[in-house]
């Protein structure tokens, strides 16, 4: 079964100050080195099969950070990232298509870096290309689509993946409302399939349509967790409740 497990995880990023000689040249005299950037501090969860995390915070509070940590991107300086089944991360729709080539190729280019093979790519082609509603472009070079067409080849693509872990970071404005609509319905059934998802998003509305929980992360360090409503709520009110864990 799938899991996601976080114990007192941190995560630190060095500050880089060397952009001119003259500022690494004083830095190495004994000019005091800058705080490094604490970009999570102690955070600690569990999510099993079928459970969804709306992960908020305002800008710079880490929110990608923990995504990153949980597709293995990137490690943590100190606590235990514990991730068990295949990760789908929608980060960066798009990312990694080359405009020369096709949104075919593109798309068979894209489903072997997500981890399919080619048999499995040609079996799933068809049904990637009509969830896209780009049949009649599919052939012609990415250079000539618009950017809400390649976000909506990417967002095909990483649904027909299968993968037991969903991560969306504002990735969710997909398209015309139709399809936004539709790319919802197919996340809320991957949930009911068990497959656990983890969103990032500045659209209140939105998570509390897909996700039971949040966590409410801010410089960093865990501010408030538990039912999505309840998070949300003392987020956008700016105030956290007495007994919030």
């Amino acid at each position: 079964m799938p899991f996601v497990r976080f114990y007192h995880v941190s995560k630190v990023y060095s500050r880089q100050s060397r952009q001119f000689f003259w500022r690494f040249f004083v830095e190495t005299m004994g000019r005091k080195p800058r705080e490094p950037i604490r970009a999570l501090n102690d955070v600690t969860f569990e999510l099993g099969a079928g459970e969804s995390l709306a992960v908020i915070g305002h800008n710079g509070a880490g929110k990608s950070t923990l995504l990153s940590l949980v597709a293995g991107l990137t490690t943590p300086e100190s606590g235990l990232v514990e991730v068990e089944g295949r990760v789908m991360a929608l980060l960066e729709l798009g990312s990694g298509f080359h405009y020369d080539m096709t949104g075919a190729e593109n798309l068979r280019l894209n489903a072997a870096l997500c981890g399919l093979t080619k048999k499995q790519t040609e079996e799933r082609y068809q049904q990637i290309v009509d969830f896209s509603e780009l049949r009649s472009f599919i052939n012609e070079p990415l250079r000539t689509y618009s950017m809400g067409m390649i976000l909506r080849l990417g967002f095909s693509i990483a649904v027909h993946v299968e993968a037991d872990i969903l991560l969306l970071d504002e990735v969710l404005v997909v398209g015309d409302q139709d399809f936004q609509q539709k790319c919802l319905t197919r996340i809320l059934r991957m949930k009911q399939e068990g497959k656990i998802l983890m969103c990032v998003s500045h659209a209140p509305d939105m998570l509390r349509m897909l996700c039971e929980r949040a966590l409410w992360i801010e410089s960093g360090a865990v501010i408030m967790q538990g039912a999505a409503g309840d998070v949300i709520d003392a987020y956008r009110a700016g105030s956290v409740p007495v007994n919030a864990s």
